[in-house]
């Protein structure tokens, strides 16, 4: 038997098929999974999965990326699936082929009468007898994709795909439910949006084993809460403290991010309870604080969450008197994040702190610096550009430059756009000179994400001209209006309200309450009452 799992990052198909492999096994029978905790049971498919991540293959094109997702499903179907079906009571597989062809058709936009003979041909015939598809809000999967990172520490480089936008994952969950659609019999859609995880798992068991013993196919219970609503700013606060308090009990990391920059006595009181459970989700959230009850909370966690406390000390919050001598303190133990919070400063506490980093924490730091004295410190790091081959080096030298328009700057952007395109684009933040604007439209289609991080809050007719051009599939041309109250701004809010509804009440930052704000506050409200990021920022903005 053939059971595949499916879904969009974030929604717990991999933890699931692992807890259901397991269980199945703990039954008696002899169960395959060919990618046993995240990592293919192919060596030569997990090489071609990093390859198709790797942002340094930038210009990857869609019908290539096709190709790949399915060169990598050949090889582990012929190599690992295939041998383990011969041997096997049961064979589980964390993705097939739906996901190349969801990414092709949803997420790239490739003609579906194109794709699917080709999808047909790569699986030779076999076609799964169950296919879970674990359906889950994309806000949701974003946060505990978020909490996964800061709970580890991840530091490692954006992937490719991501490099879309969170709207891939929009297009990409409407994919995966049409799919699903198309074979009813074959597919099975649970929702792990609100779900209990370990009751889900034992669900899935009795189907697999049921449908394994020759019984047809029965419905899995829903493990989930009651759900909650909201129709205005006071339901909204209700249902989001509700929400929060409920999801504590078993993510309190996914709890914390949706408290992120909530104001309200009662937030801040979550906050603190979170704060030994989650401490560098909580400390995440400090960034842009620069009140009492977050200065409280920097020193608390300063020893659980160094890293965390160190990024939030950029901005506002580090001309706080506490300021200096906390970042002194992180030093020894979070030295690049330090680097991280002091970019773009030029003053005196900036450069003593700069004095006592270590090696290429250095870097970092001089981000937005033009100086003939921030050209000084960059200069060990300059030589040989052109040879650099380490990605991570050169991506630390491109954020160095970020933000700077001189020419010195634009050669080192021009010397390492090979090894690391995507840092060398990102180091285009904020500049509007003509170079800027003919790297951003070059990239617009591969990496929007990017560019849009680029132009935040610049007010150009080149800036909105290429946030017209994707607002509607990339959530972060909304990102990059933050703040922004001209009528172009209000135009495209108004035009993706429905499309992008909580990012649209988040770009209205501090903006002063008026009727426009009011309407667009209540229609995302009205169309989106069960949508707990529409909630927090709802409640952030009222």
């Amino acid at each position: 038997m053939f059971v595949v799992f499916e879904g969009i990052d974030g929604g717990g198909k991999t933890t699931l098929s692992n807890l259901v492999a397991k269980l199945l096994r703990e039954a008696g029978l002899r169960v395959e999974h060919v990618r046993e905790g995240g990592k293919f049971a192919s060596s030569v498919t997990q090489a071609m999965r990093e390859l198709g991540r790797d942002a340094r293959n930038l210009a990857l094109t869609p019908r290539a990326e096709l190709m790949l997702y399915l060169t990598r499903e050949v090889q582990l179907l012929e190599e690992a699936t295939r041998p383990a079906l011969a041997r096997a009571d049961i064979v589980i597989a964390d993705r097939y082929v739906y996901t190349a062809e969801a990414l092709a058709v949803y997420g790239r936009g490739a003609s579906a009468a194109e794709v699917a003979p080709v999808v047909a041909a790569a699986t030779g015939g076999l076609v799964p007898d169950l296919v879970v598809l674990v359906d889950v809000d994309p806000h949701v999967a974003r946060g505990r994709r978020q909490v996964s990172k800061l709970i580890t520490n991840d530091t490692k480089p954006p992937s490719r795909k991501g490099l879309a936008g969170t709207g891939l994952q929009h297009r990409l969950r409407i994919g995966y439910r049409e799919l699903a659609a198309r074979e009813p019999e074959r597919w099975l859609v649970i929702d792990n949006t609100e779900a209990d995880l370990a009751a889900m798992a034992s669900a899935l068991v009795d189907v697999v084993r049921g449908m394994h013993d020759g019984r047809s196919r029965g419905p899995v219970p829903s493990h989930a809460p009651p759900e909650l609503r909201a129709h205005d700013l006071s339901s909204a606060r209700t249902a989001l403290l509700a929400w929060v308090d409920r999801r504590a009990v078993r993510e309190p990391g996914l709890a914390a991010y949706f408290l992120d920059r909530v104001p309200g006595a009662e937030f801040e009181q979550r906050r603190r309870e979170l704060a030994d459970r989650a401490p560098s989700v909580i400390a995440a959230g400090l960034r842009g604080r620069n009140d009492d009850a977050a200065w409280q909370l920097r020193h608390q966690l300063a020893a659980t969450a160094p890293s965390e406390v160190a990024r939030s000390l950029d901005g506002v919050a580090g001309s706080h008197p506490d300021a200096a001598a906390l970042l002194r303190s992180l030093i020894a133990i979070a030295p690049s994040e330090v680097g991280e919070a002091l970019s773009a400063r030029d003053d005196a506490d900036a450069w003593a702190l700069r004095d006592a980093l270590p090696g290429d924490a250095v870097l970092v730091s001089l981000g937005g610096v033009s100086g003939e004295r921030a050209w000084a410190r960059r200069q060990p790091w300059l030589a040989g550009l052109d040879t650099l081959e380490d990605v991570g080096l050169a991506s630390l030298i491109c954020a160095s430059v970020s933000g700077i328009g001189d020419a010195r700057a634009w050669a080192v952007r021009k010397a390492l756009r090979a090894v690391a395109p995507v840092a060398a684009l990102d180091a285009t933040f904020g500049l509007v000179d003509d170079r800027a604007w003919r790297w951003r439209k070059r990239w617009l289609d591969r990496a929007p994400k990017t560019v849009m991080k680029t132009i935040a809050s610049i007010d150009d007719p080149r800036a909105w001209e290429l946030r017209e051009q994707v607002a509607d599939i990339c959530e972060e041309a909304i990102d990059s209006i933050f703040g922004l109250d001209g009528p172009r701004a209000w135009q495209l809010r108004a035009r993706t309200i429905d499309t992008w509804p909580a990012t649209v009440l988040k770009s209205l930052g501090a903006l002063p309450a008026s009727e426009q704000a009011s309407t667009l506050v209540a229609r995302a409200l009205e169309q989106h009452p069960t949508n707990v990021a529409v909630w927090r920022h709802a409640v952030t903005r009222g």
